[in-house]
């Protein structure tokens, strides 16, 4: 009996990062925002992969928020545009973990 195999998916993920000696974060920043495409049969896969990746690169994740599929949240009402498209489909043909975008954290976020 042969295991029918689940066909990949590309996840939007946004991970929090902390500070870690090497990190290439800037200087004096307290961490950083990482918006991330990665695939995976499901959202905990993705979420796994993401994770190693980002800590082989010497990055230091501390939580990860999931916002689904593409088709996911396209039913929430979210506007994907070409870019973002491309980089979701890059991400699905070379099975991997795209970096979208990084916003670094200067420790003053929750000041007025």
């Amino acid at each position: 009996m042969t295991k029918e195999k689940k066909p990949q998916q590309v996840f939007t993920l946004l991970v929090q990062l902390g500070r870690k000696k090497g990190d290439g974060l800037p200087e004096g920043a307290t961490g950083a925002a990482l918006m991330c495409y990665s695939s995976g049969v499901d959202e905990a896969e993705a979420v796994r992969e993401t994770v190693a990746v980002l800590k082989q690169a010497d990055l230091a994740p501390l939580d990860v928020t999931g916002y689904g599929t593409r088709e996911e949240r396209e039913a929430m009402g979210h506007e994907i545009d070409a870019d973002e498209a491309e980089l979701m489909d890059r991400a699905l043909a070379e099975n991997a973990v795209i970096v979208a975008q990084m916003t670094p954290f200067f420790g003053d976020e929750d000041r007025d």
